[in-house]
């Protein structure tokens, strides 16, 4: 199993990342982004915003079990992060995430 503040740590010192809501939605309205990382307490409307063209657009969503200053000290930021979007992950393996969260996801259907 990955550790995913260490991931999330290395991808923003390593990769491309952008940080906040505005650019989280617009990443995901575009499918611009490879994963979308929201704090768990992203205010709920902009949260099913970004969930909702997400899912449209296929990016991956996690939610953080951080609040968003536990995100920003991750990411070395000096002020708060509700929302980052990968676009590149650089060293860091967090895209690994999404492949072993696809076979559960998927399993859920067989009725």
């Amino acid at each position: 199993m990955i550790d995913i503040d260490k991931a999330i740590s290395t991808a923003a010192k390593t990769g491309k990342v952008t940080f906040g809501a505005n650019s989280a939605l617009q990443n995901a309205k575009m499918g611009k982004a490879k994963m979308i990382i929201l704090a768990a307490n992203c205010p709920e409307a902009i949260r099913e915003d970004i969930e909702y063209y997400a899912n449209l657009s296929n990016v991956p969503l996690i939610i953080h079990k951080g609040s968003s200053l536990d995100l920003a000290a991750l990411c070395g930021k000096p002020f708060s992060v509700s929302a980052l979007s990968i676009r590149e992950p650089g060293d860091s393996e967090i895209l690994r995430l999404t492949e072993e969260t696809a076979p559960e996801e998927s399993s859920g259907g067989n009725e």
